[in-house]
């Protein structure tokens, strides 16, 4: 249920736009048309009857004698109990008061990004009326706006605002309107940015959308993964078809008792966890461990702030950022409330001063005998009353430098409270840097990891080659033995030819000298005979027998010429070399 203070606000909007003289009067044809509407999008009964009992014009003219609150609280409000479309209520009301009050020809801005910032008025105006946004929520709503564009803000450049609205300190709504409109505090930034970030904006403050984005959920019945958009809300988690949010395929409703888990990857899923309510259960995975993490610290914040029965963020900001402006304007409230007691006093002091000093006067017109008397006695007076006025003016001084001081002090206080809020954005900042810190070490132990394994594959890899390479050495060192035990006995068969060659060359030099011997002998012995025959053939040359001789050539040996044929010389050297072969063999 929304607040009551929040829905008149938007109804004194469309009361106005009624109001045509500016008087606070509208006509009783344009109430009835305007609380018909009301009842029909806050889903109340209208009566009609109830409503010309309340009005009884005494007067002429829209003129009425009960006026128009007594009759919305009675016969509207305090009927509205179930949920309504507030949304549709506003809209409502925005199109009753835009045209008389909104020009769009030099505006940045569409019609339903001015119509959402009409609402962001709405929630962030003060109570009293007429409404406006005083320059502290200005600033506020500005700072959320520049945030939502990721531009950073700048101090100085509201600053010079606020020097330009030198007198007026405040905004109305189209006035607000114009400020965001125009462009002044998002130069440099294209339509559909500004657009963006004022729908952002109006999701946080208006809709409660505490967080938002795609995740895949798993199916109750089928048990199959989809994306879907979630919305996360004080007191709701739905989920839709997309982005546009015109598609509702779910919601769950959270409350003290419901809780949220983490759960370890399965499935082919990482990133879960689990959202727990009174009637179901839902499984969720994130895109990465930072979503993770941060839609569970909304959701465990969402049922916290249930469980202490605090409203939404954002709303709780707004009630601590008023009882500080409160306080701020009660302690100004009382130290203006103590000066006039002050000077109150002050001139009470002085009337009677003068009053005493005419009793003095007539005193000394009237006893002339007593003049000596009545002189000293005023002398005394006067000197009494001088003192008292000393005492007067320093009591006086001392309360002005105490207003200067508490003036010091509330101006140092103020100081405090802006310096709080510098740091309060300074420690957002460093949790940021944290945050995008944490993930880029994440992303980095995630690229180590990557590295070990593939530096432990490539380390298996080369292992694997090594044992292959071990084990061809080893083949290789095998052949290699065996080549060398061939080679091994190959020499010493060699050695053994070598050896065999040596014997039978030291045979055949052997054979040889003694085939020179045998030569030598022989040639000896030819010419011994030759020599025998000559001197046969002078003393007996007539005894021999004269024969036919052999037509070849004649064989000369030891037996003298033609003692046998060449047949015979033939075998004999063939039986000669035989003989020489087996004794070289048995050696």
């Amino acid at each position: 249920m929304w607040a009551r203070d929040e829905l008149l606000k938007t109804i004194w909007h469309a009361f106005m736009a009624l109001d045509v003289d500016r008087r606070g009067k509208v006509s009783k044809s344009q109430l009835k048309v305007l609380s018909h509407s009301l009842c029909t999008v806050m889903k109340v009964p209208h009566d009609p009857v109830a409503l010309e009992k309340h009005f009884k014009d005494d007067d002429e003219g829209p003129v009425s004698n009960n006026g128009y609150m007594p009759y919305l609280n009675r016969f509207i409000l305090d009927k509205v109990h179930e949920d309504f479309d507030v949304l549709e209520f506003s809209r409502m009301c925005w199109t009753l008061c835009y045209r008389k009050n909104m020009t769009t020809r030099h505006l940045l801005i569409s019609t339903d990004d001015a119509f959402k910032v009409w609402c962001i008025f709405n929630f962030l105006a003060e109570g009293s009326y007429p409404l406006v946004i005083i320059a502290e929520e200005i600033e506020y709503l500005l700072r959320k706006l520049m945030e939502a564009m990721g531009s950073s803000w700048r101090d100085e450049n509201f600053a010079d605002y606020k020097l330009q609205q030198d007198v007026q300190n405040y905004l109305n709504a189209w006035e607000l309107i114009e400020l965001v409109g125009m462009g002044q505090f998002s130069k440099g930034l294209i339509r559909q940015t500004l657009s963006m970030g004022i729908n952002e904006v109006f999701q946080e403050l208006i809709l409660d959308v505490l967080k938002q984005g795609y995740m895949m959920k798993k199916g109750q019945k089928r048990k199959n993964w989809a994306e879907r958009w979630f919305v996360l809300r004080p007191n709701s988690l739905s989920y839709y078809l997309s982005e546009d949010l015109a598609d509702n395929k779910g919601d769950m409703c959270v409350d003290s008792n419901s809780s949220v888990e983490s759960l370890p990857d399965r499935e082919g899923k990482r990133c879960l966890f689990v959202v727990k309510c009174a009637d179901r259960s839902l499984e969720i995975s994130a895109s990465d461990k930072k979503k993770k993490q941060e839609w569970i610290q909304a959701i465990q914040t969402c049922i916290q702030l249930l469980r202490l029965g605090l409203p939404s963020p954002h709303r709780e900001a707004q009630l601590r950022r008023r009882e500080l402006r409160q306080r701020q304007h009660g302690q100004h409230d009382e130290l203006e409330e103590r000066m006039k007691q002050l000077q109150t006093a002050n001139e009470n002091k002085q009337r009677t001063l003068e009053a005493m000093r005419k009793k003095m006067e007539e005193a000394a017109a009237q006893a002339t005998v007593e003049e000596h008397r009545r002189k000293q006695t005023q002398t005394d007076l006067q000197d009494r009353y001088r003192l008292d006025l000393e005492r007067e003016k320093l009591v006086r001084q001392q309360m002005e430098e105490q207003v200067a001081q508490k003036s010091s002090e509330l101006e140092q206080y103020l100081q405090r409270v802006r310096e709080l809020e510098d740091m309060y954005h300074r420690l957002e900042d460093a949790l940021e840097d944290e945050r995008q810190a944490k993930q880029d070490e994440e992303v980095m132990h995630k690229l180590q990891a990557s590295l070990l394994e593939e530096e432990a594959a490539k380390r298996a890899e080369l292992e694997e080659i090594q044992l292959q390479q071990q084990r061809a050495l080893s083949r290789t060192q095998a052949e290699k033995e065996e080549l060398v035990a061939e080679r091994l006995a190959k020499e010493k068969e060699l050695q053994a030819a070598m050896m065999h060659l040596e014997r039978v060359e030291s045979e055949r030099q052997g054979a040889l000298q003694q085939y020179q011997v045998v030569s030598l002998k022989l040639e000896r012995a030819t010419n011994k005979t030759k020599t025998w025959k000559d001197k046969v053939a002078k003393h007996e040359g007539l005894v021999r027998l004269i024969q036919p001789g052999h037509k070849g050539p004649q064989r000369i040996t030891n037996w003298g010429p033609a003692s046998f044929t060449d047949a015979e010389l033939e075998c004999r050297k063939k039986s000669w070399q035989e003989r020489k072969n087996q004794e070289a063999q048995a050696q």
